[in-house]
């Protein structure tokens, strides 16, 4: 990559654009965006001036926002409509929808009259629905048409479709019917009707289906397209696979974020402002900073113990952090259960029993460490001291794994969203139950109290 950069910088400080041209051509645009990051703006834009239509088209899309509004800010009348004309429709629309508004009316007055018609129709939709996603160029025929008739419409339509790798079947009012792929055109005879090939059972999507249920749907039936309808049952346009990978990305983000308590929001790090980044962190902050004075009305009310057996100070650290440890284990495996499916509810009994036996196997294995542990090593304590903290430990480790599994599922069940019972939230609810657990535990087999 560095060789290449000063290839491209040689390239412009010589002013040899036809150098420049060839290599760029040769790039993808993914190759294509790690140099634009290096970049000033004054090679920005003659970078992407080099591009060619279908290029500039796409590479526009993988831009910061600040990047987009630049180059549209730059841009003349021309290259601003030779691009627009290339952009796909929905790509055309996550565009509008990012840019400020003065940039957006630049971009109306530049579009096609059948580009800003398909933009104004898919802008009818919520964003965060299927239908913000997909696309209003698909293959739709009728099914009482030959074999021979649908080629030759789908030659004729070729260049405006997104995708040929299935064919949609319509009535006359456009409801969907059924699917024929490109596969089992070519292999039919060019006298049968599409009603005789066709495949009536369609995986298909309502319009106002959530994004991440979509992404859910397509994944999980191995498709490479998938149809959206109107309540209708009217076909509205198409959702390919590519079309996703942002929204699962976005998921994916959105409940580390949840996981890390922070704020669901999404966007870019460095896009994002520092009052910005303040305001997705502070409040889940607050929320455990408050949790965690929970923990020193814990310790307070153990204050004569602790005073009759200070030993029990310096184990504190362990006690938490390994308690909290199992839990967060247990509730991240829970959590990818249940987002893959292969968790429900109904498994509840199942996890119970199997976490308990790991609990014990866990719980067991760590008691016995820390038990040899204080005994054996600086600042050693006596064996029934030992046997306190080991014991102690053992318990908190089988209680944290096994609420770790259940409170995903619980959170589940009540229809909330099972990443927030993951990472710090996880943790605190365990060092307030962790430690009641290792005093209370102590209490007994010391007899103090």
């Amino acid at each position: 990559m560095q060789h290449l950069l000063e290839n491209i910088k040689e390239y412009m400080d010589m002013l040899d654009d036809t150098q420049l041209r060839t290599t760029v051509s040769e790039l993808t645009v993914a190759e294509l965006i790690e140099v634009w990051d290096f970049l000033n703006e004054k090679e920005k834009l003659r970078l992407f001036l080099l591009f060619d239509h279908d290029v500039k088209s796409e590479f526009i899309t993988e831009l910061s926002t600040a990047d987009q509004e630049f180059l549209i800010v730059e841009l003349s009348e021309q290259a601003t409509k030779n691009m627009l004309e290339e952009m796909r429709p929905d790509d055309l629309v996550d565009l509008i929808q990012a840019i400020s508004p003065e940039n957006r009316e630049s971009l109306w007055q530049n579009m096609s009259e059948e580009s800003r018609r398909e933009t104004e129709f898919l802008l009818r939709f919520d964003e965060d629905d299927a239908a913000g996603l997909m696309t209003p160029r698909y293959a739709a025929i009728q099914g009482d048409i030959t074999v021979d008739q649908a080629l030759k419409f789908i030659r004729r339509t070729l260049d405006k479709l997104e995708t040929i790798y299935y064919i949609y079947v319509v009535d006359k009012l456009k409801r969907l019917t059924g699917v024929v792929s490109l596969k089992q055109i070519l292999a039919a005879d060019d006298r049968a009707l599409i009603y005789d090939i066709m495949e009536e059972h369609v995986i298909y999507v309502r319009d106002d289906t959530d994004q991440e249920e979509t992404a859910k749907v397509l994944e999980d039936h191995d498709l490479l397209a998938l149809p959206v309808v109107d309540k209708f049952n009217r076909l509205l346009g198409i959702i390919t696979f590519d079309d996703v990978i942002d929204v699962i990305r976005e998921e994916q983000t959105e409940d580390i974020y949840k996981m890390g308590a922070m704020g669901g929001n999404t966007d870019s790090y460095l896009e994002s402002s520092v009052p910005q980044l303040v305001l997705k962190r502070l409040p889940w902050l607050v929320i455990l900073l408050l949790a965690g004075t929970i923990t020193t009305n814990v310790l307070s009310s153990f204050n004569d113990l602790i005073l009759a057996a200070s030993f029990l100070t310096l184990f504190i650290p362990v006690i938490t952090q390994t308690g909290g440890n199992c839990g967060t284990q247990s509730s991240t495996l829970m959590i990818r259960g249940l987002a893959t499916d292969e968790l429900h509810f109904r498994d509840i009994w199942k996890v119970i029993g199997k976490e308990i036996m790991v609990g014990l196997i866990i719980g067991l294995s760590t008691g016995v460490i820390i038990f040899l542990r204080g005994l054996f090593l600086p600042p050693g304590i006596e064996l029934i001291q030992a046997i306190t903290v080991g014991i102690s430990l053992s318990a908190v480790v089988i209680f944290a794994t096994v609420l770790g599994a259940l409170v995903p599922l619980m959170i589940h069940r009540l229809g909330f969203d099972p990443t927030v019972a993951a990472g710090p939230l996880m943790s605190t609810v365990i060092d307030v139950i962790g430690l009641t657990i290792y005093f209370k535990v102590a209490m007994m087999i010391l007899g103090i109290g």
